[in-house]
C-alpha cells in the first residue's frame, strides 16, 4: 500500500502564547507535530505492518519543519517530503496548503491519505475535505477505527453523540479523531534509523506552481484574546424577588429576553 500521511507543524499545547498588535507572538515558541495528525502517523504505521506498503510523511513549510519531519520519521515513517515554500509563501491558507498538496499528490500513486481532524493552531478541518475533492477521491472525516481488507474500507466516525459505520473503496482519505489509537513514543532505536530515511525537499517550481497559483483567499485581519469573563451575581431574597432580579437582569444587562 502507498499511505501517506498529511501533518502540520504546530504550537505546543503546554506553550502560554501571547497576543501582540493583532497576532500570536513566535518568539521562542515550541512547536511539536499537530496532536491530531499524531494519530495519523500512528495509524498509517499499524496499517503498513500490517497490509504492507511504504508510509510517506509529507508537510508543507520552511526548514524548521524538518525537525518534526524527523519525528515522524523517528516514530516508524518510512520517508518524509517537506515542501518548502519558506521564500514564496509568507501567509497561506486552506485553499493554498490543499491546493498545493493537490499538486504534489497529483503525481503519486495513492492509496490512502490520512490527515488530522483538525490543526489545533486554526482549528478549521478543511484541508484534508478540500484536498480529497480536488483529487476526487473518497473521504470520510473524524475517524475512530479503520480496516481495510484488499481494496475496501470500512470506517468507523464520530457524529454528535453516536458514531456511523461507513463502506468505501480506496483510494481514499481519511481524518483521525482523538480514540483511533494511541501514538508511539520515538524510540532510540527509531531516532536513530530516521537520521538515514529519506528527507526530500521540493519547492513550489517542482510542483508547476508559483506564487499567484497558491494565493489565499482569506486574510486574517486581527488575533485577540476573549475578554475576562467577570465574576457571578449571586441573587438573594425570597425566590420571588430572585426570578424578578433575574429577569431584570437578563433583559437590561444580557439583552438575551
Amino acid at each position: 500500500m502507498n499511505i501517506f500521511v498529511i501533518m502540520k507543524r504546530t504550537f505546543d499545547t503546554e506553550e502560554k502564547l501571547v497576543v501582540q498588535n493583532g497576532q500570536i507572538s513566535e518568539d521562542g515558541a515550541e512547536c511539536i507535530i499537530n496532536p491530531y495528525d499524531e494519530y495519523a502517523i500512528e495509524e498509517a504505521i499499524q496499517l503498513r505492518d500490517t497490509n504492507g506498503g511504504e508510509v510517506t510523511v509529507v508537510t508543507i513549510g520552511g526548514e524548521e519543519s524538518n525537525k518534526e519531519l524527523r519525528t515522524a520519521l523517528a516514530m516508524g515513517c518510512d520517508k518524509a517530503i517537506l515542501i518548502n515554500t519558506e521564500d514564496d509563501l509568507e501567509d497561506g491558507d486552506q485553499y493554498s496548503t490543499s491546493r498545493i498538496l493537490a499538486e504534489y499528490f497529483k503525481e503519486q500513486k495513492v492509496d490512502l491519505i490520512l490527515g488530522g481532524n483538525v490543526a489545533i493552531d486554526g482549528g478549521s478541518g478543511q484541508v484534508g475535505p478540500r484536498l480529497a475533492e480536488l483529487l476526487d477521491i473518497a473521504y470520510v472525516t473524524t475517524i475512530t477505527k479503520l480496516d481495510i481488507e484488499g481494496n475496501k474500507a470500512t470506517v468507523v466516525r464520530d457524529v454528535e453523540g453516536d458514531s456511523e459505520v461507513i463502506e468505501t473503496t480506496l483510494p481514499l482519505l481519511v481524518t483521525a479523531q482523538q480514540g483511533l489509537n494511541e501514538p508511539r513514543y520515538p524510540s532510540l532505536p527509531g531516532i536513530m534509523k530516521a537520521k538515514k530515511k529519506p528527507l526530500i525537499d521540493l519547492e513550489l517550481d517542482d510542483l508547476n506552481l508559483d506564487e499567484d497559483d497558491v494565493e489565499p483567499k482569506t486574510k486574517t485581519l486581527e488575533i485577540y484574546l476573549p475578554p475576562k469573563k467577570e465574576a457571578g451575581k449571586v441573587l438573594e431574597g425570597e425566590l420571588e424577588d430572585q426570578v424578578k432580579e433575574l429577569v431584570s437582569l437578563l433583559r437590561n444587562e444580557a439583552k438575551v429576553v
